[in-house]
């Protein structure tokens, strides 16, 4: 029997899947790693952390499944930044995306440079935390010993298909989510900005998701146990592979991605290029897409687990079952670590109002879980207005077995989620783009829907008076938490 290696590359934990050309999951296996936060704003990791996670997953998951593994398929958080020298070494840890807010300077420096109005229209996305051009500026900036030695830019799929096949290459949307290194209307790299931004910066070949980089080399065959040879698909962003994983590719689709992070992926027919979202070429070739991701969503909830002393998340949620609509009056907003889409704004906090000595962890659990679905609302719209149709919407990812969650996302929303068979999310994902390369398959067919969670009218009206609270409280709490984020005593 022939199978399929999938594996990503997430912010939390590292995943993988074999998978038959049925689409049958056979083995699965993850490792858990943090991120590094050297210091406030900035979010890092090694990327020897990706390739031995990668080796150890390969072998867990070579030894637990029957048949020959014929393809490999590769995916990652981004856009990230994780330069190296002419021999492929890596420099310095990885710089994450969004959740990575250090280069405010470059970003307000570049956009004055190439002029805001310039990189919208050419990048599809306007220059925030999210941008790898400032982040390459800052470590100019700050790291010239570094600076001086980079000549190669990778994201986690490129480095893990750099580290199997030796090819150094990068997929077309993640190159587009390179703001402002891309032209998402040409679809190449834009040499102007790019020489100006890196001028000794070699720029990896360009390759469309579902492409093969190359076939795993002998080095690499005796680190992971793969079979010299084999395909390896370069995939993309994890975000973006989730949408494959769940065939949520066509125009009208929106993927919500439940994770550590939120993270929305609007397929659209025509290109649209608007502040406070993402533009960018699709998950597949001939695609297009707008985007929105929350800086915390999952987070949120993990973060309280903890204060709470690591309660079982069971409990938890019994408890905010309990707390009711509304959380007995907590209003939340879930800008725990800034935030990106709508509001881009890397000084946003977190707020909680309307405590009282009464609530309980339960009230506040609740109150999370809330805050993410009125962000995830707040992107919704915005993609509306933009005028991205959303007619169908599919939902993946870990967060989706918390039954609670998906039902307040689709009454705060008013949104129907249909729930696919398989929402092991981007490994999954991986490992189709890596059959998609060697057989004629079907998602469709690989991960049928299996059930449609219904917002519930009886909570609308409620709701929608909490929701216009929430649109009020930030405005009104933001020269607060800006005066706060600046730091305690300053004027």
């Amino acid at each position: 029997m022939n199978t399929v290696m999938g594996v990503d590359i997430g912010t939390s934990s590292s995943k993988g899947v074999i998978v038959d050309f049925d689409g049958r999951v056979l083995a699965t296996a993850t490792r858990e790693h943090a991120v590094s936060r050297p210091a406030p704003g900035m979010a890092e990791m090694d990327a020897d952390t990706w390739w031995d996670e990668f080796v150890a997953i390969s072998a867990e998951l070579l030894a637990a499944a029957e048949g020959d593994v014929v393809g490999v398929g590769v995916s990652g958080m981004g856009p990230c930044v994780l330069v190296a020298d002419a021999a492929g070494m890596p420099l310095r840890p990885a710089i994450l995306y969004g959740i990575d807010t250090r280069a405010t300077a470059q970003i307000s420096v570049q956009s004055k440079r190439f002029g805001a109005d310039e990189v919208l229209a050419r990048a599809g996305s306007a220059l925030s935390t999210q941008a790898v051009g400032p982040k390459l500026a800052w470590i100019a900036d700050n790291e010239p010993e570094v600076w001086a030695r980079v000549a190669r830019l990778f994201m986690p799929n490129s480095w893990l298909a750099w580290k199997l096949t030796g090819e150094y290459v990068l997929d077309h949307h993640s190159a587009s989510q390179s703001v402002p290194l891309y032209d998402t209307d040409a679809n190449e790299w834009y040499a102007p900005w790019c020489r100006d931004i890196a001028p000794a910066l070699e720029l990896p070949r360009l390759l469309w998701p579902e492409d093969t980089a190359g076939t795993v080399d002998a080095a690499a065959a005796r680190q992971t146990g793969l079979t010299e040879g084999i395909p390896v698909v370069i995939g993309t962003i994890d975000a973006w592979t989730e949408a494959v994983s769940v065939g949520a590719v066509r125009p009208g689709d929106l993927m919500l991605m439940y994770g550590t992070t939120m993270f929305l992926v609007s397929t659209i027919r025509e290109r649209i290029t608007v502040p406070g979202l993402w533009g960018t070429v699709g998950a597949l070739r001939s695609t297009r897409s707008l985007a929105g991701g929350m800086a915390t969503s999952g987070a949120i909830t993990s973060w309280l687990r903890d204060l709470a002393g690591s309660p079982p998340y069971e409990d938890l949620l019994a408890e905010a079952e309990r707390s009711g609509p509304g959380a007995r009056g907590v209003l939340m907003l879930p800008y725990f670590a800034g935030e990106r889409t709508p509001i881009a704004d890397p000084a946003a906090r977190g707020v909680i109002a309307g405590l009282t000595i009464e609530h309980t962890r339960g009230d506040l659990y609740r109150a999370a879980l809330e805050a993410t679905a009125f962000g995830v609302r707040h992107n919704v719209e915005a993609l509306r207005a933009a005028g991205a149709a959303v007619e169908r919407v599919v939902a993946v990812g870990g967060g989706t077995r918390g039954a609670l969650w998906l039902q307040l996302v689709s009454d705060i929303t008013g949104l129907a989620q249909r729930l696919p068979a398989v929402t092991i999310g981007a490994a999954y994902g991986a490992a189709y783009l890596a059959a998609l390369a060697l057989a004629d398959v079907s998602i469709d067919t690989w991960n049928p829907e299996v059930a449609v969670i219904e917002p519930r009218e009886e909570f609308r009206d409620g709701y929608g008076g909490l929701w216009r609270l929430y649109l009020e409280l930030y405005p009104a709490t933001a020269s607060i938490v800006h005066g706060l984020a600046e730091g305690w005593g300053r004027s």
